[in-house]
């Protein structure tokens, strides 16, 4: 069997933090793409581009997940 077609990741990851500066961070969990912004809707944008810098145009995910993740502490 061969495989002509290239594999290619229909969603990526990235794990969306607040940054202690202010603003968020945003990482991608499988890949090596890290990006911030002062907004959550300025960084949806940041991503977007990170995203289609570090892929070729083939291999582009078509999905982009952002879990955003806050921690929240409680004193006892």
């Amino acid at each position: 069997m061969f495989i002509t077609e290239k594999h290619k990741d229909t969603e990526i990851i990235f794990l969306v933090e607040e940054a202690d500066e202010g603003g968020y961070l945003a990482r991608s969990v499988t890949h090596s793409i890290y990006t911030q912004a002062d907004t959550l809707d300025d960084l949806r944008d940041m991503v977007r581009d990170a995203v289609i810098c570090h892929f070729g145009d083939d291999e582009i995910p078509s999905l982009i997940r952002l879990h955003i993740v806050k921690d929240v502490v409680i004193a006892v």
